[in-house]
């Protein structure tokens, strides 16, 4: 009994971590953003993951039957206790005396050995578990479209991908085996102890019933607030993540304060759910230790009064309280094991949320590919899964054709959806309606894979990952050789990466916060360009370098764009001069479309754009 409680405690002294949850879950448990929790029951939650639990069944299943081996020699101590006392004890036999404790200390030692056995079993197969789990969440992720991101703050997936993931394999190894392994050896204890008294039996199971209707209410209310806690750890996970990506703001404009105090409030509310956890869980304990200690201390008056009869031996009523005794990690891990249940039932439905959430397919459209080559817009509609109901399209019908080989500038107000255009074409969302052809053919006939190596695009925001300079820009060409990334890197004018410390290999740190903005930008158009795209898409990726750079990007870029289509959002006149022709978005439309120098002459809207006049008379008029 002692071996088996040091293990229990053993593993409860590194419990899971709180995981968090949704960052759009208020404190209130309401979800405003990712998708409301559906009601499970803790058993269906945690069968779902039996698929990935399979492939270590039969070490699960042999760690079960090491723990309850293990478990079961404990019952067998009250057996040998019951010889000694009408045996050797009672007849004053020494000798017969040792082969018994020769036997307790074999049953002592059998309990410590399968313990360990137990713990060996599992460990590397349940690892493997949860790495094919964190695998399968992550490609999952990558798959998702755009607009699943949007609505979902890295924080949460990542949430999901560590903490979560671990109270998963924590469950599998511990509480999922000693649920079953105590409760087979509770029934085996109770059958014993009514096979060695069945008056003093009943009077122990005097508690059973209430414990059960205890143990039900316990279970709903952990359950609810286990799942809040969660959500209200997400929410503190999003403060830190933010605060940490954004310290430069926060520290520019001296506005930690008001951060520190987002993140104080949010740890308020974690520790008063968590805090109602524990009473939760104090509760329970208090029940399940107490009541049973009342019904053995009325089972061994019982029986002491059955013994001054001479109507129990005094070696079956040791055996009696012996395995009363050995029963009561069973019945008090119950509230641990229960708890640990519900939050492993809540991290596996978090988990399940994401894998849930629907992948665009690639269906066929069942057009053939035509002589219409370039990129053709048709009648394209987009507008944002949440937007409002009574909101207008963002893009109200695109008709657009550029044609081979042609560079089509695209110019319009802040906020008309040049943007959100550029990112329909290598399908980062979907079009509400209507239809865009590569060379004729849809690019929903495309494998994504094939559509992403075809088009390559460079946006505004230039993100560069935690890498050398070399594997950022090799991301946009994994196969390019030494002289095409020399290439890339001459067209966007990036000759300050041999000024760096390690060149090519310097390590840009996370988001590439090491660079200037300008340099950042230059590596994302290097990145962009270095696969000879046959489609090329660029949202004004000269937004942030000088005026002396910027002429020499255009100039290397007038030689990349002559042998590829591109699509280039522009918001100065000077990256409007690299195109052929040039296209006006506004209101959710194209509604001119012709050379520089023709809108200039023919159309006042986008004269008025070129100038400035529109966003000053926009500005008057906020």
């Amino acid at each position: 009994m002692a071996a088996s409680t040091l293990s229990a405690m053993a593993e409860n002294q590194n419990p899971a971590p709180p995981t968090p949850a949704d960052s759009n879950t208020s404190s209130t448990g309401v979800t405003d953003g990712s998708p409301t929790p559906v009601p499970r029951s803790p058993v269906r939650s945690l069968l779902r993951l039996w698929p990935y639990a399979r492939e270590a069944r039969w070490r699960i299943f042999g760690s079960m039957a090491a723990a309850g081996l293990a478990s079961l020699s404990v019952l067998a101590v009250p057996i040998v206790l019951r010889k000694i006392v009408d045996g050797p004890v009672a007849h004053h036999d020494l000798a017969g005396l040792w082969p018994l404790a020769v036997a307790l200390l074999l049953l002592g030692l059998a309990e410590a050995g399968l313990f360990g056995i137990r713990r060996i079993i599992v460990a590397r197969p349940l690892a493997k578990v949860e790495t094919r789990l964190r695998g399968d969440l992550f490609a999952k992720l990558q798959r998702l479209p755009i607009s699943f991101h949007d609505r979902w703050p890295s924080g949460q997936l990542l949430s999901r991908a560590t903490s979560d993931l671990f109270v998963m394999r924590l469950f599998l190894a511990f509480p999922l085996v000693f649920l079953v392994v105590n409760s087979t050896v509770f029934l085996t204890g109770t059958a014993l102890m009514f096979v060695l008294d069945w008056r003093l039996a009943l009077i122990t199971l005097i508690p059973a019933i209430p414990l059960m209707i205890y143990t039900r209410r316990f279970e709903a209310g952990y359950s609810a607030a286990s799942r809040l806690a969660q959500d209200q750890n997400g929410d503190l996970a999003t403060v830190v993540e933010e605060s940490v990506l954004g310290i430069r703001i926060l520290k520019a404009f001296g506005r930690h304060r008001t951060m520190a105090e987002e993140f104080r409030r949010h740890s308020a509310e974690l520790r008063e759910t968590e805090l109602r956890k524990a009473g939760l869980l104090g509760n329970l304990w208090a029940v399940i230790v107490g009541l049973p200690e009342l019904a053995l201390g009325g089972a061994l008056a019982a029986g002491a009064v059955l013994v001054a009869h001479d109507e129990l031996s005094a070696g079956t009523l040791v055996a009696f309280l012996s395995t009363a005794l050995a029963l009561r990690w069973p019945v008090e891990s119950i509230g641990w094991l229960l708890g640990f249940a519900a939050e492993a039932a809540s991290a596996a439905n978090r988990y399940f949320e994401v894998m849930d959430e629907p992948e665009p397919a690639d269906l066929p459209t069942g057009d053939d590919p035509s002589e219409d080559r370039g990129i053709r817009f048709t009648g394209v509609r987009f507008r944002y899964p949440d937007a409002p109901a009574d909101s207008p399209d963002l893009l109200a019908g695109i008709d657009l054709h550029i044609r081979p080989g042609e560079t089509l500038a695209l110019v319009g107000a802040t906020g008309s959806g040049k943007t959100t255009l550029t990112a329909l074409l290598p399908r980062l969302y979907e079009p509400t309606a209507g239809a865009i052809t590569l060379d004729g053919t849809d690019i929903r006939d495309l494998p994504r894979e094939e559509l992403r190596r075809q088009v390559a695009v460079a946006f505004e925001e230039p993100t560069l990952f935690s890498a050398t300079v070399r594997e950022n820009v090799l991301m946009g060409a994994p196969g390019a050789d030494g002289e095409q990334l020399a290439r890339a890197l001459a067209t966007a004018q990036a000759g300050f990466v041999d000024k760096l410390p390690d060149g090519l290999d310097t390590e840009v740190g996370e988001q590439g916060l090491s660079l200037s903005g300008g340099q950042r930008q230059r590596l994302a158009l290097a990145r962009a360009v270095v696969g000879e795209p046959r489609f090329l898409v660029l949202d004004d990726p000269l937004s942030a370098l000088d005026v002396h750079t910027e002429a020499l990007v255009e100039r290397a870029l007038r030689q990349v764009l002559a042998d590829t289509t591109a699509l280039v959002v522009a918001h100065r006149p000077s990256t409007v001069l690299l195109a052929d022709r040039v296209a006006l978005l506004a209101d959710g439309r194209i509604t001119a479309v012709g050379t520089h120098q023709e809108l200039l002459q023919s159309c006042p809207a986008y004269r008025a754009l070129m100038s400035g006049e529109s966003e000053l008379e926009g500005a008057l008029a906020r």
